[in-house]
């Protein structure tokens, strides 16, 4: 298991976004799953930011999958979250809860997450929060 892709994770789980900066190039490429490539560790800070006020989530079911040169992994996980916060071009929030399968692909460069692409569907999401 890459200890820099789990270390990211951890991170995640326990909301500490500069614990999953300390993860990242300084030049990373963040492909998320609607929108435009974020490039550099404040555009993915700012990314954080603005996640953490619109949702909660914790992920479990973690499995990583690493290539056998260390350059690049990949994990599927399951994300548990709450809407908290209407985010824009999205139905409204009301503190609705949600369960979706997702997958994140990373490559790597001398131990630090260069790109970071993630992925899930995000019109079960919307369906869920609908009701």
């Amino acid at each position: 298991m890459n200890s820099t892709v789990k270390a990211y994770f951890d991170a995640f789980n326990a909301g500490d976004v500069a614990g999953m900066l300390a993860c990242l190039s300084d030049d990373v490429a963040h492909h998320v799953n609607e929108g435009q490539v974020r490039v550099g560790k404040a555009a993915f800070g700012e990314f954080c930011a603005h996640m953490n006020r619109c949702y909660s989530e914790n992920l479990t079911d973690i499995v990583i999958f690493d290539a056998e040169d260390g350059t690049r992994a990949a994990a599927e996980f399951v994300v548990n979250g709450t809407y908290l916060v209407t985010d824009e071009g999205l139905p409204e929030a009301a503190g609705q809860t949600y369960r979706l399968p997702a997958g994140s692909f990373f490559s790597l460069k001398n131990g630090q997450i260069t790109r970071v692409v993630t992925y899930y569907n995000l019109a079960d999401w919307i369906r869920q929060v609908r009701g």
